[in-house]
């Protein structure tokens, strides 16, 4: 795992701990998805693994089979709530405009996205 904060030092990782609230759409024993608290979308949520990593390099680096579990997630969520059509963003690194440095996933979707 990352050498990023974790832990009390990591927003995502209380949040799937259940330290801080969240708005829970699902999860398992891999990774856990809640609404984001500033959708961008009718539907937006985010899929966090439960492990710590810092982006999503690390993550596919160290369980690639999570991050296709996030791909799977994603199309789940949108098949409940859009026909199956959902915009899918990693953020990597802060000039990509990542601000929590731990790997999520926005799945956008409810509604005809603009390109």
């Amino acid at each position: 795992m990352s050498d990023s904060p974790r832990g009390d030092d990591c927003i995502f990782c209380r949040i799937v701990a259940g330290d801080i609230p969240s708005r829970k759409v699902y999860e398992d024993e891999s990774v856990y998805a809640f609404q984001d608290a500033h959708p961008k979308a009718k539907v937006h949520v985010l899929v966090v693994p439960r492990n710590h990593y810092a982006n999503v390099t690390e993550l596919a680096k160290a369980e690639p089979q999570t991050l296709a579990h996030i791909v799977e997630v994603a199309q789940s969520i949108a098949d409940e709530e859009f026909n199956g059509a959902y915009r899918l963003i990693f953020n990597s690194g802060e000039d990509a405009g990542q601000s929590v440095f731990h790997v999520h996933a926005h799945v956008l979707t409810g509604e005809v996205l603009p390109e």
